[in-house]
């Protein structure tokens, strides 16, 4: 199944280096991210850049289903998504963009996936993707096709760092599985929402939410996924609010998810899927959390 996953991408733009009273957040960033690397990135802290392009599903392109039943190395995908990875035109684009994200999200940042390409001129591109966080470090040797919960976290990394702007935006991701050290929460204290979902199913889904009060400064900062992209258009003044491609935003995270944790601030469960049942809930959610406006 080709499904639009991504074409539709919520990111928002980097804030002025140069903003009055920057210089104190960079370094609370600096020291947050100083935890990430002397932990090791191993689910205790997820302070990652978003820059996740658009258009990462498309007819032909990488599927992430066809990653499940072996180990995430190069010699062990099947060969239809080894092609998609390889193709040098657009499809291998944005095969390797969701596949670079995936590694991500899953392995640790010891491990590597890589692999060469070769360009319609003949040249050989080498990728060395790095893993970050370490959900589902194990994927390197074995696969994660009867592992639904780990297929759940990963889904909802990828969720909370989908692009509609295609700029870089840092962001804290917290959930159940992710500590976050003081430094963090000091850097990030605006939660902007939750995000959740499986694109690993055999009928893919991601579902999003906004926090009520974060989401204003979300969309100061070109964030959209989780509040939703609204268009004015310019000839008649209308304004209209759009989904993120095929993610349900389905409205106020106070009103669809559990109890806020009181230590890493993140929401404990949402709703899954709101028109099937308003009481099915998930805990496989990614909070994220944003910089205070300057």
């Amino acid at each position: 199944m080709a499904l639009p996953l991504l074409t539709a991408a919520c990111i928002g733009a980097e804030l002025d280096e140069q903003a009055e009273g920057l210089v104190g957040e960079e370094e609370l960033v600096g020291e947050a991210e100083g935890e990430l690397i002397s932990t090791n990135g191993f689910l205790s802290n997820a302070l990652l850049p978003n820059a996740l392009l658009p258009n990462a599903l498309l007819p032909n392109a990488l599927l992430p289903n066809a990653l499940l039943p072996n180990a995430l190395l190069p010699n062990a995908l099947l060969p239809n998504a080894l092609t998609a990875i390889k193709d040098p035109g657009t499809t291998g684009a944005v095969s390797r963009e969701l596949l670079r994200y995936i590694v991500s999200c899953s392995l640790r940042p010891d491990q590597t996936f890589s692999f060469s390409w070769t360009d319609s001129s003949g040249v050989a591109h080498p990728e060395v993707y790095r893993g970050d966080l370490g959900y589902a470090h194990w994927w390197a040797s074995g696969g994660i096709s009867n592992d639904t919960y780990v297929q759940h976290q990963i889904s909802a990394c990828l969720a909370a760092r989908v692009n509609w702007y295609g700029v870089t935006v840092s962001i804290s991701l917290r959930n159940n599985e992710m500590s976050s050290s003081p430094a963090e929460r000091a850097a990030y204290p605006v939660r902007e929402g939750a995000f959740w979902g499986n694109v690993f199913a055999s009928t893919p889904y991601l579902g999003a939410c906004y926090d009520s009060v974060g989401y204003a400064r979300a969309r100061q900062l070109q964030r959209d996924c989780a509040a939703g992209h609204v268009e004015t258009n310019p000839t008649t003044g209308e304004v209209t609010w759009q989904q993120c491609g095929s993610m349900v935003i389905w409205g106020s995270c106070n009103q669809l998810c559990n109890g806020i944790d009181t230590n890493g601030g993140y929401f404990r469960g949402c709703v899954t899927n709101y028109v099937v049942s308003p009481y099915v809930r998930t805990d496989q959610v990614v909070t994220t959390f944003l910089t205070a406006a300057p």
